[in-house]
């Protein structure tokens, strides 16, 4: 069996697991749905344009995007869904919804459109700071009540996000180009793609929770 192919094959029963042991509710997997189409669109493209590559063979492929792959997006997903729920978080100051659609309709769009007009991911940046300049995301641990900037707590997410992609592009699960004849850490200018990616995936988990302030019943 191909390596993609039994990566694949591991992630449907891994989640299908996480279902039938009631870890994540079908509400919160049609949620994570949306991340596997998100992603897998972008996969294909990204591949065609040559900003990175699959080296290896699979049966399991779409327009030659491995299908695990969509579940890398999928795992971003899933563990905002499942922290929010864990962690009961709240929030204090958080933008609407609307304003984060756009914006994150807009950082979505910028993945493919850099390709032919001028990068726009700077006002993406300068915009989410704006927005949440004065947000505070609350979160339970056990019985006690904590809380952080949630631009910080975004931030954190990001940086764990690109520590994954070096351990992913070491194993050559996937490389960049200039990969492709010696391994090299993949540079701190990713970290900048990994937050508006991860803001879209928090704005589509938003959607589907809402909003809940501290002083809300559970």
């Amino acid at each position: 069996m191909h390596h993609y192919d039994a990566i694949t094959i591991a992630a449907v029963l891994i989640q299908a697991a996480m279902l039938r042991l009631g870890i994540e509710t079908w509400q919160e997997a049609r949620a994570i749905l949306l991340f596997h189409l998100v992603g897998t669109a972008m996969e294909v493209f990204k591949t065609a344009a040559g900003s990175w590559i699959y080296p290896e063979p699979a049966i399991l492929r779409l327009a030659g995007v491995p299908l695990f792959t969509g579940f890398m997006y999928a795992a971003v997903g899933s563990y905002l869904v499942r922290a929010w729920r864990a962690l009961d978080l709240r929030y204090v100051h958080h933008p609407s919804l609307a304003a984060l659609a756009i914006l994150a309709t807009a950082a979505y769009a910028n993945f493919f459109a850099h390709h032919f007009l001028p990068d726009a991911r700077w006002v993406h940046f300068a915009a989410s700071a704006i927005l949440f300049r004065r947000t505070t995301v609350h979160y339970r641990v056990w019985h006690q009540w904590r809380q952080m900037p949630l631009l910080l707590g975004l931030a954190l997410v990001t940086l764990f996000i690109w520590l994954a992609e070096n351990i992913g592009t070491f194993t050559r699960t996937w490389i960049y180009p200039h990969q492709a004849a010696t391994w090299t850490p993949v540079g701190p200018g990713k970290l900048g793609a990994w937050y508006l990616l991860m803001l879209i995936s928090y704005a589509m988990v938003t959607w589907v929770n809402g909003i809940r302030r501290p002083e809300a019943k559970p």
